[in-house]
């Protein structure tokens, strides 16, 4: 490991990076049953008023600990992470644990088997301790839910964490371990990293294999540090014939993040084309971490946003009727339980018809195409990741509308549409030292260049404020 400063000398096991944790481990400097019980100590302060964790498991943690403490004593680690703690969102299968989606109406039935990504975790040699929580069927940019309790931001706890991947999001910024893994459709790993100050990576689609596969859906890292997120990558990226959708294997090298910007054009979107408008405060972040890049050699440029009325309209249109023919098939019974927001949202597909589903979904191939062609001209994409600095705990989005419930997502939802790679990183803060989160964007498939301009822009962006620590007893 590096020379510790006399700070850093005294970083808590529980807030030490995955990076840090291996060497660590491999020096013998402390082991992962050491680790995992300062993390139960630290959760058990902050969980009480995040409540971001379903499947809680610290007994089971406790013996894979020990397995893996042992090994390394052995100097025999099972994998690159071995002994390392990680989170796995609640729609991400893991053997035994039922997969509640966020919602009382669905059936608790124990999953048969791990779900791609969390299977190569686990071969990695992880420690999953718990599962984390999300909102009713994934379809929230928020904590709320009908299953699990309400989930709360840990830089102001009135705040929300974002979603889908919400207890993820909340879990990271508050040191429950460094890896955490979401899932994203529409923003639901970059929205929460940007409102809880983390680097949230959306791989090119395909890239990491999951299952059940969707168009648009993918898994990804949500740490603190874009080491970690690629070290994270690197194991998640494999190939798993469960995805019919997924990427051929590649030989990508994750370590190799070192990249200039210097002569790279970059984009800057200031204007998403349609939604919520930026607020002051997040513009002035996008801008600076812009200038940020320029000053580094990059030449910038002002570009407009793709998203139209049309292509966010069609995109809702479809995925109304989607959450419709999931929640037809429930029970009136079973329909009373889901939260009322979602119920209503769904339940408005009942009127669409087959043409209009058929548009919706046709405007992502709009997308696609004007995606494809502004980067013809760049090589990179600067954003915000969403246009408000926060809104309130209880809200099930910054609308808080279900027939306005997209607004918020004009920023993020291209990219999944269009299968780029796209990161969340933190650029700064608001004037009450709330995060707010910048987007970076890539061409398809280049997926190591984006994580590289994220670290380029870790060592450009300066200093950061302190993590959040649990509120005084």
């Amino acid at each position: 490991m590096h020379k510790k400063s006399i700070e850093e000398a005294v970083t808590s096991l529980h807030d030490l990076s995955a990076v840090d944790l291996i060497a660590g481990y491999r020096a013998k400097q402390f082991s992962p049953s050491e680790v995992l019980e300062d993390l139960l100590a630290h959760i058990a302060a902050w969980e009480p008023h995040l409540r971001a964790l379903y499947a809680f498991d610290p007994d089971g943690a406790r013996e894979a600990a020990a397995a893996s403490t042992a090994r390394w004593s052995g100097g025999e680690p099972s994998g690159p992470l071995d002994g390392v703690p990680v989170t796995v969102k609640d729609n991400i299968a893991t053997k035994g644990v039922p997969v509640p989606l966020g919602a009382v109406s669905v059936k608790l039935v124990p999953a048969e088997k791990d779900a791609p990504p969390a299977a190569r975790l686990r071969e990695a040699g992880s420690i999953i301790f718990a599962k984390t929580t999300m909102p009713d069927y994934g379809m929230l940019s928020s904590g709320l839910s009908s299953f699990h309790a309400l989930a709360r931001n840990p830089w102001d706890l009135s705040k929300n964490p974002g979603g889908s991947s919400a207890g993820a999001g909340a879990a990271a910024a508050a040191g429950y371990g460094p890896l955490h893994l979401g899932t994203d459709i529409g923003g639901s790993v970059r929205l929460p990293a940007g409102w809880c100050g983390l680097v949230g990576f959306k791989p090119s689609f395909g890239r990491v294999p999951i299952d059940p596969a969707y168009v648009g859906r993918v898994a990804g890292p949500m740490t603190r540090t874009v080491d970690d997120c690629a070290l994270m990558m690197g194991v998640i990226a494999k190939p798993d014939r469960r995805d019919g959708m997924s990427l051929p294997a590649e030989p990508l090298n994750w370590k190799g993040l070192e990249k200039s910007p210097r002569k790279l054009r970059i984009g800057l979107m200031l204007d998403a084309g349609v939604g919520l408008p930026a607020e002051k405060s997040v513009r002035e972040v996008a801008v600076k971490a812009a200038k940020a890049f320029e000053s580094a050699g990059s030449v910038v440029t002002e570009v407009d946003g793709i998203l139209t009325r049309d292509m966010l309209d069609g995109l809702d249109n479809f995925w109304r009727a989607r959450m419709w023919d999931d929640l037809s098939k429930l029970t009136p019974a079973e329909q009373a339980k889901v939260l009322p927001y979602i119920f209503k949202w769904g339940e408005s597909a009942a009127r669409l018809s087959g043409v209009d589903v058929i548009r919706g979904f046709n405007q992502t191939m709009a997308i696609r195409a004007v995606a494809s062609k502004l980067f013809c001209e760049l090589d990179y994409l600067i954003s915000p990741t969403a246009p408000n600095v926060n809104y309130p705990a209880d809200w099930a989005s910054p609308t808080n509308d279900p027939m306005r419930p997209f607004e918020h997502i004009c920023y993020t939802v291209p990219w999944n549409m269009s299968e780029n790679p796209a990161v969340s990183i933190n650029g700064g803060f608001d004037a009450k030292g709330f995060p707010i989160g910048v987007q970076i964007v890539g061409r398809r498939f280049d997926d190591i260049g984006v994580l590289g301009m994220a670290k380029a822009f870790e060592g450009l962006r300066g200093a950061q404020k302190p993590w959040p620590k649990p509120p005084a007893k």
